[in-house]
């Protein structure tokens, strides 16, 4: 086991990587901000280094600074928690040609799914279903309005470097393609820096399903169930659930091993999540894979009473898996409460937190970082907590959830807590008819 860990991140992830390295007996060094001198993980952690000024590119981007960190305070591993530099191939070799053992996958298996159209061709080597498109990248106009016309109308053309619901553009016939198809490519090389697209075909009312992997350095490879993500505005997720309230035992299998396929294609090391859609038939089809621990993943450790965290750490100092596919033993749901003003289109809400309340009680998880006088930032993401409740039922968890809402405090900023005490009554939800297009077709608060 490693004897001390750097932490790349910075919010709630950050705090939830120490408070697992703290119960394994590893030290901890947390990088920060100057924006985040305040902060809990920066008062938790063993150690702390200030990297840079609030902007992201200045340090949490700021590879540099990270190594030198790690180099300073002799750590043995990095751990990049979600978004920043935890999907950069780059940084993960660099980390390990530095004398760091990267907390994560290969950064081969990083690249190869971070390019979209490659990882679409990886699937489909492996025998992993995927959306009908084009096979790799579109290089022309003439070839993409071929391929439209070959799976048909409405289509959907995403950055090849794209990734967490941006770098897409829904094309609903001809005379939209021969339009779109330029302004998209530009799109992608500012976004992204390639200008590199593809083609899918648009599912019609779909659900977001992922399937969460974990996969050692010795070729084993498991799954542990799926994540119903299909609540989203603007395709960013807001409501979490495990297991989805539609997938059967036999899909649960299906979608299983075909995740398994797929994580074995790429030499998978670490937690994982392979993403699906499926529609209204309960066909499901490969959308990308995520190399990194997801945001969502304390409903499948409630869903199971296991902890990832931990798994992913002792996996990367070269442990065998220690965990077994085994079926959902409770029903989770998780909420994201969000510094966002859900009356005024989701307008981010920074500034000072003046009140403070989090609930309680038996079935109720709290992931967050913040604290009464927390003065929520304008240069990262707004995400304040993440709650999560569990039950023996769906209806139990949704229940438990509800009354940890009422509960929920936040006085000084706006936050999501009135979306998600609405959702907890809305009876489609309750039904579980949701869809990634729900929230652009009903306006919450009338439902």
């Amino acid at each position: 086991m490693f004897k001390k860990i750097l932490i790349a991140n910075r919010g709630e992830i950050a705090l939830r990587i120490i408070r697992a390295c703290k119960e394994l007996g590893v030290k901890t060094v947390v990088v920060y901000s100057e924006a985040d001198r305040y902060s809990l993980p920066v008062k938790f952690a063993d150690e702390a280094v200030c990297i840079g000024p609030p902007s992201p590119s200045r340090s949490y981007l700021y590879i540099p600074a990270i190594i030198s960190a790690a180099q300073v305070t002799n750590v043995d591993a990095i751990h990049p928690g979600y978004g920043f530099l935890a999907e950069n191939a780059t940084f993960a070799e660099i980390c390990e040609a530095s004398g760091f053992v990267f907390i994560g996958p290969k950064p081969e298996s990083i690249s190869r799914m971070g390019n979209k159209s490659v990882a679409k061709e990886t699937m489909q080597k492996a025998g992993v279903p995927v959306i009908p498109g084009s096979n790799g990248v579109v290089q022309s106009l003439e070839d993409a309005l071929a391929i439209a016309e070959d799976i048909g109308y409405p289509i959907i053309i995403k950055a090849s470097a794209g990734g967490g619901g941006r770098g897409m553009r829904v094309v609903r016939d001809k005379d939209e393609l021969v339009k779109s198809f330029s302004v998209a490519k530009a799109e992608a090389g500012s976004f992204f820096g390639s200008t590199d697209v593809y083609i899918e075909k648009l599912v019609g009312k779909s659900r977001h399903i992922e399937v969460q992997v974990l996969g050692d350095k010795y070729g084993n490879i498991i799954h542990l169930n799926e994540r119903e993500c299909s609540l989203q505005r603007r395709h960013q997720k807001l409501i979490e659930e495990a297991p989805s309230p539609i997938v059967t035992p036999e899909l649960r299998n299906k979608m299983g091993e075909a995740a398994i396929k797929g994580a074995k294609a790429v030499d998978y090391i670490g937690p994982g999540t392979i993403e699906f859609l499926v529609d209204d038939e309960l066909n499901f089809y490969f959308m990308e894979m995520n190399t990194r621990i997801q945001v969502e993943h304390p409903v499948t450790e409630e869903s199971l009473c296991i902890d990832l965290i931990k798994e992913q750490i002792r996996i990367a100092a070269g442990e065998k898996l220690s965990l077994s596919m085994e079926n959902p033993k409770f029903h989770a749901i998780e909420c994201r409460i969000i510094a966002e003003d859900p009356n005024n289109d989701f307008r981010p809400t920074p500034g000072k937190i003046t009140s403070l309340h989090f609930p309680g009680g038996h079935g109720v998880r709290v992931d967050s970082h913040i604290y009464q006088e927390y003065v929520v930032p304008s240069y990262y993401d707004s995400l304040l907590a993440k709650l999560i409740t569990w039950g023996k039922t769906r209806e139990e968890a949704i229940s438990k959830m509800k009354r940890a809402l009422e509960e929920f405090v936040i006085e000084g900023v706006s936050s999501t807590i009135p979306f998600h005490l609405k959702m907890m009554s809305n009876p489609d939800f309750l039904a579980g008819n949701i869809d990634t297009k729900y929230l652009e077709r009903v306006d919450w608060r009338t439902i």
